[in-house]
């Protein structure tokens, strides 16, 4: 546990951002009733650009706080593994990124924004719930926890679709 704990900043993060990023185009598609397979194409290529973008800076951030400490102790110490770091934050990130897109690649025909809307939940849920294994905060506060940040973002980004649709389309 100690070593994932090392971690579990970048992991968490990772994990709760591309559960809710993703999320959040497939809640925006749903909002503005728009075909389900314009889901998968934005939700693959959110995934896949953000879980990059989200990668790389926080690269570039640990590696700040590297060079900082260096300067700073005049040291040529390393605090953290910017590399390892980016690279936690890239696989939970498309790993639980991938959550919400499953129903529409199933072979599910009726209520798949239903079904992504609760496999997103307990995806969540869990996430939240298994942060807690290196922390002092019970389980089900921390699934709780990030279960209701997951909602308001999703609820923001449907709201928004459902707005833009009706302005639009």
């Amino acid at each position: 546990m100690e070593k994932i704990g090392k971690y579990i900043g970048d992991l968490v993060y990772g994990a709760n951002d591309g559960i809710i990023t993703t999320f959040a185009v497939v809640a925006g598609v749903a909002g503005a009733e728009l075909a389900p397979n314009v889901v998968i194409i934005l939700g693959v290529s959110n995934l896949l650009a953000d879980g990059f973008s989200m990668a790389t800076s926080n690269y570039l951030a640990r590696k700040s706080e590297n060079d900082y400490q260096k300067a700073q102790s005049g040291e040529n110490i390393e605090i953290n593994n910017p590399i390892k770091n980016a690279l936690a934050t890239f696989v939970a990130f498309v790993i639980a990124g991938s959550i919400p897109l499953i129903p529409y690649i199933l072979p599910i025909e009726k209520d798949i924004f239903l079904f992504a809307t609760i496999s997103t939940g307990v995806a969540l849920f869990i996430v939240g719930s298994l942060r807690t294994r290196v922390s002092h905060v019970k389980w089900w506060v921390g699934g709780l926890e990030m279960l209701f940040v997951g909602t308001l973002a999703a609820t923001v980004a449907y709201i928004i679709g459902d707005f833009l649709g009706k302005i639009i389309g």
